[in-house]
């Protein structure tokens, strides 16, 4: 049987997934959305073949729902949806911090949510996608959600408890990198090159980087030290990220947004 599939508060995230979608064998027949302004919802139907809906016709119509909107609205979202939302809708999250009891309690006892984190990576369909089962999701839901995320990229299933460190380490882990590569060609302006030379060079040491930690097995200490000789430039820069304290301020880093994914479950945004 057909399933239909509904992305409702279609931004970028949300169009990243229906295209991967479309591109993933859905037909445009079977994808509905939904967004704030009507010129907004005019754009994805011309430029993807779909239907654009009120969030209540596509509670009423859609098999599965991808709820993509801001954590801040999705009170207001949940309101509006619950009075259409059976409870053999699958419900999907993809809200920062929210955890799936919240929409438990605000839709029909029994409905099945399952929370995923994923990251801006999918407009590249490099995404990893972090995917959580709540109460009342079977395996059966999990997969469902896989068989969209994938389409983006990368899931990964975790316990809900572990959502929070999922979210500092992925959700937000492409804008540290961005921060690296800034300071790097910073630095790389200092050092004397152009600005544009220093770019390149930086982004292909992290393309190349990237893919030997995914592609080698080997661990990232053992390619650190293949590249770091004795008394050579190297170890001479790292010597200097450990006197700064880099590695502590990461972790102070990360550690402080996972406890921000806290306070925007408990709504203190």
């Amino acid at each position: 049987m057909t399933q239909k599939v509904a992305v409702l508060g279609t931004g970028k995230i949300g169009e990243a997934l229906l295209s991967g979608m479309i591109r993933g064998g859905w037909a445009p027949s079977d994808l509905l959305v939904t967004a704030r302004r009507p010129e907004r919802a005019e754009t994805l139907r011309t430029r993807y073949g779909v239907e654009a809906v009120s969030n209540a016709e596509a509670a009423k119509s859609a098999d599965t729902l991808i709820l993509t909107v801001k954590p801040q609205d999705m009170g207001t979202l949940l309101a509006e949806l619950a009075p259409h939302v059976p409870v053999d809708r699958l419900v999907i999250s993809g809200a920062a911090g929210i955890p799936t009891a919240y929409f438990e309690d605000h839709l029909t006892a029994g409905t099945p949510v399952v929370r995923v984190m994923t990251n801006t990576p999918a407009l590249v369909d490099e995404a990893m996608s972090v995917i959580s089962a709540g109460t009342h999701a079977t395996a059966a839901h999990l997969s469902r959600a896989e068989e969209v995320f994938s389409t983006v990229g990368k899931t990964l299933r975790v316990p809900e408890s572990q959502q929070d460190a999922a979210t500092a380490l992925s959700g937000s882990g492409p804008a540290y990198f961005y921060y690296l590569v800034e300071a790097m060609t910073d630095a790389g302006i200092l050092l004397g090159l152009p600005r544009d030379k220093a770019h390149d060079l930086i982004v292909q040491a992290a393309i190349g980087a990237a893919v030997m930690l995914r592609d080698s097995g080997e661990h990232p200490v053992t390619l650190r030290e293949n590249v770091t000789s004795p008394a050579g430039t190297t170890i001479s820069a790292i010597r200097e990220l450990e006197n700064h304290g880099v590695r502590a301020a990461l972790i102070a880093a990360l550690e402080a947004a996972r406890d921000r994914s806290r306070e925007l479950a408990t709504g203190n945004g």
